[in-house]
């Protein structure tokens, strides 16, 4: 009796103090109350086994996710089917799906941040608007839709050989112009071809905390491991994250996290990758990476859903039949 009423002294002794104690001889941490193979890690503190704890220096309080679609095209310049075949409103509804879902996942263990969902539409049919819109409100997520007009970056853009180019360009500028002027700690660009595992915001925004707070820099974080970036023998750094590993990386699309500091910081390239179609495409947002710390997860957090055959697309080792299916 005597020895238990000393032993929950000294764990609350501990606790106050501000550190945790790991009982391997019963596999658990009496001061978190949780065996050491589940998570760890909970709002305000990143704990890794056996890495210990990282001391939180950039915490997140609110995010901004921008989702960008275009229900009308199917494969913006390429004349190619993407995997499964279905119409591009289907990808856009199970995207919108996993996306919510994720958004799910994250109120449930970083209540505190705020986070507000953009919506930037280029130019859906009726029914297909109505059928996101659908999707939207049988949930409780703060969201914005708006209907974006091209011309309004007429005399920006240069004029291009077709106006989906031209009109790839504009949404993407606009969403751009929206996280700069509506961001405030980080932001997320995501187009509408993308689906994501619930957990994908959760391990971004804890891997966020945690690598940026180790390396006291500002980050951009990839949502999907591309094939391409396995394409050239390329160095690389291997970081651990809330709960994987991370992989530094170089080239990106346009789908990724990134915090206001950053796009202030790098406005102008931002901007100037929208002003023409550049070759890579993300020419602009490339050079970012010469000065800054991008990285991709190991294994993939969300899927591009493109053509089979596509660089730029499926990651590696995911079920992605399994993932279509249950966004429906």
């Amino acid at each position: 009796m005597l020895t238990n009423i000393l032993k929950k002294f000294f764990v609350k002794i501990i606790k106050a103090l501000g550190f945790e104690i790991i009982d391997q001889n019963q596999f658990r941490s009496p001061t978190l109350n949780k065996e050491l193979n589940e998570q760890l890690s909970n709002i305000g503190k990143s704990i890794v086994l056996p890495l210990g704890e990282v001391k939180l220096k950039k915490k997140i309080k609110d995010l901004l996710i921008v989702f960008r679609t275009n229900s009308n095209i199917e494969i913006w310049d390429q004349n190619k089917k993407r995997i499964f075949e279905a119409d591009k409103i289907e990808y856009v509804k199970r995207s919108l799906n996993s996306l919510i879902k994720a958004i799910d996942n994250l109120n449930q263990n970083y209540p505190s941040i705020k986070i507000n969902l953009v919506i930037i539409d280029d130019k859906s049919k009726r029914e297909n608007l109505d059928k996101i819109i659908s999707i939207l409100d049988k949930t409780n997520i703060n969201y914005e839709i708006i209907n974006h007009d091209n011309s309004e970056h007429k005399n920006i853009i240069k004029e291009q050989k077709n106006t989906d180019t031209f009109s790839n360009l504009s949404s993407l500028l606009k969403s751009f112009e929206i996280g700069k002027n509506n961001g405030k700690d980080l932001i997320y660009f995501i187009e509408d071809d993308y689906l994501h595992f619930r957990y994908s915001l959760e391990e971004m925004i804890g891997t966020y905390e945690r690598i940026a707070s180790q390396l006291d820099k500002e980050l951009i974080i990839c949502p999907a491991d591309y094939p391409f970036l396995y394409m050239n023998n390329e160095k690389t750094n291997l970081l651990i994250g809330n709960k994987r590993h991370w992989r530094t990386i170089n080239k990106s699309l346009c789908s990724l996290m990134t915090s206001k500091a950053i796009l202030d910081k790098y406005w102008n390239n931002f901007y100037q990758n929208c002003l023409d179609r550049h070759d890579p495409f993300e020419k602009y947002l490339n050079q970012i990476y010469e000065n800054e710390v991008c990285i991709s997860p190991v294994k993939s957090l969300s899927i591009h859903m493109t053509n089979i055959n596509s660089s730029y697309g499926l990651s590696p080792f995911i079920d992605y039949k399994e993932l279509w299916e249950e966004n429906k």
